[in-house]
């Protein structure tokens, strides 16, 4: 298990990401997922009151709702550590202290649970006072209702200046950030979060850990189509040098270790500074044996120079821009 910075939450360092359930999984291979995930040990849940208002005939919540549908036919609530998120659904958006407080009632309403073990902003709100929200969230943690904030999609000098309020105002502070971040996708954290990460102690759980699938080499340059709502945004990355020269490092790095190249992604990002846990999500069960391997596997400081040096190859890369 990992800990969270600044709080007691322990976490098993791969964290499942909730936002196929109701979406591209129906409930009763969401349950199977999700079990598959508790039997190995797995108890952090990631998910969001937005998810997935994107897809036909959903408004929103339906992730929320099979979560927590799942948690009272399986009971040992106390045993997950269940994160969500506020700020992005349609028609509660932003990050307003009525929107937050009703957002949170209606979130633990859906998981059907009486607190929520790590509350997000899913993105900033540069239109509301950062005081408002900031107290509203501490609201919250001083009522039980959430145990401890985070941020996600958050850029490095406002999430400085929001440690920095939450300090001189007494309000509960963020603990934990949730960028993208993975082995394509590492100058914005590296550069712009990291450094705050790094001074004030605040942990990273990276979403887009397989850059949209591709990091499991489903996705190769000249390789057949593979159907997926992923794909358009994963194969870009096929036919850059990095691309290449990533997914040559992870294959040669998963046969030495009998592994799927993406357990050896989240081995790698699970390596890096203030990272705690990867979150990745799966359609299927079978699909998720292969990512819980990176949650144990140790890399070797050969392995990650050779994924930290391929990841950086943009020479002549038209499309560097995507690392």
């Amino acid at each position: 298990m990992a800990t969270i910075a600044h709080s007691d939450l322990d976490v098993f360092p791969l964290c499942l990401g909730g936002s196929v359930f109701g979406w591209t999984v129906d409930e009763r291979t969401s349950f199977g997922i999700l079990d598959a995930y508790a039997a190995a040990g797995g108890n952090f849940i990631d998910t969001a009151d937005s998810y997935s208002q994107w897809a036909p005939g959903n408004s929103g919540g339906e992730s929320e709702t099979i979560l927590g549908n799942w948690l009272a036919s399986r009971g040992h609530r106390d045993r997950f550590v269940i994160a969500t998120k506020v700020g992005r659904l349609n028609g509660l958006s932003g990050l307003t202290e009525k929107v937050v407080h009703q957002a949170v009632d209606d979130s633990l309403r859906r998981l059907r649970t009486d607190h929520i073990d790590l509350y997000y902003t899913h993105a900033d709100d540069p239109d509301t006072p950062l005081e408002e929200t900031l107290a509203a969230l501490d609201a919250l943690v001083t009522a039980g209702k959430v145990r401890r904030i985070g941020a996600s999609n958050i850029s490095g000098p406002r999430l400085a200046e929001s440690l920095e309020l939450s300090k001189r105002s007494g309000f509960a502070s963020y603990v934990a950030v949730q960028p993208p971040y993975n082995l394509m996708e590492r100058e914005p954290f590296e550069l712009g979060i990291a450094p705050v990460c790094e001074r004030e102690g605040v942990s990273c759980v990276p979403y887009f850990a397989l850059a949209q699938g591709f990091l499991t080499g489903k996705y190769r340059e000249g390789a057949p189509a593979v159907p997926s709502v992923r794909s358009a945004a994963a194969r870009p990355y096929a036919g850059t040098p990095r691309g290449r020269a990533v997914l040559r490092a992870l294959d040669a790095i998963a046969a030495e270790h009998g592994t799927a190249p993406a357990a050896v992604a989240l081995a790698w990002l699970k390596a890096q500074p203030h990272v705690v846990a990867p979150l990745a999500s799966s359609r299927t069960p079978e699909q998720l044996a292969e990512l819980i391997p990176g949650a144990t596997l140790e890399l070797s400081p050969a392995e990650l120079d050779s994924l930290d040096l391929a990841s950086r190859t943009a020479a002549a890369d038209p499309d560097a821009h995507l690392g």
